[in-house]
């Protein structure tokens, strides 16, 4: 067990990495992630295609492509296993490396470089306000996917980003999508994501929405390509987050995005099945 994005153990958002997987089938996998109800975990075996190690995440419900707290908690787990500050982990969405530091005992700080995110205007913004609770966006809403689909709401403050308290029904009737409420200004960000319609209620930190969140903002003017964001995440489930993330590239051409944080290895056993 891995605490992802947590600047101590018992914080962040916590992965199941199952380091002894290739035996198991998808459907077995998907039990497990149930059985734990963690926001995901993440299933290791071989490389196929000369990565170090292939990764299969999932959440309570379905299998993601890729995410990215299961990403980074795998990549430091196979780093220590491989003693190595490099991995790279073949996912749904293509090969992710991530560079890794020693940050402590059993801990490391992890950035890795993002598969670019696709954007378009969400079509169903106005039943998504509602289902959030509140009046309107300050940006655009609109919808990134990177392997998971991720919708951005910017809100007016931090206080108003505290305060959502979703429908949970019927954000869930919106799609199987992930809504990130956030606000903040210059490279301080506080956001929340609800996921719902994927079995998560709220996630304590949500690394593939981190990137997205970098390109949302800089499309829109509020900080340029090349800055590095923190984002807060999570206190409002007593699991405080701090997430990097940062976007290269112009509104009209992507060239990069990278998420970076700290991941705290905090438990180790086996299943007897």
């Amino acid at each position: 067990m891995v605490d992802a994005f947590a600047q101590e153990a018992l914080a962040g958002n916590p992965v199941a990495v199952f380091t002894n997987a290739p035996q198991l089938d998808g459907e077995t996998m998907q039990r497990l992630a149930r059985e734990l109800n963690l926001s995901e975990s993440v299933f290791l075996a071989p490389a196929g295609a000369g990565g170090d190690l292939r990764a299969r995440i999932f959440t309570p419900t379905q299998e993601l492509p890729f995410a990215g707290h299961p990403i980074l908690g795998a990549a430091v787990v196979a780093g220590f296993a491989l003693r190595s500050g490099e991995v790279t982990l073949e996912t749904g969405a293509g090969p992710v490396t991530v560079d890794l530091a020693p940050s402590g005992r059993l801990a490391a700080i992890g950035r890795m470089r993002q598969p670019l995110p696709t954007h378009e205007p969400f079509a169903h913004a106005g039943a998504l306000l509602r289902a959030l609770g509140v009046a309107s966006a300050r940006l655009p809403i609109e919808v990134y996917d990177n392997g998971p689909r991720h919708v951005m709401v910017a809100l007016d403050d931090e206080q108003e980003v505290a305060a959502v308290h979703p429908d949970a029904g019927a954000l869930a009737a919106v799609g199987t999508v992930g809504v990130s409420c956030f606000a903040g200004s210059g490279l301080r960000w506080k956001t929340r994501m609800f996921a719902p319609g994927l079995g998560v209620a709220e996630d304590p930190a949500t690394g593939s929405a981190a990137g997205p969140l970098a390109v949302h903002l800089a499309r829109h003017g509020e900080l340029s390509f090349g800055a590095e964001i923190e984002i807060h995440q999570g206190a409002e489930i007593g699991r405080p987050s701090l997430l990097h993330a940062v976007a290269y590239g112009t509104p009209e051409q992507l060239e990069r995005v990278e998420v970076a944080g700290r991941a705290v290895v905090v438990a180790e056993g086996s299943f007897l099945i």
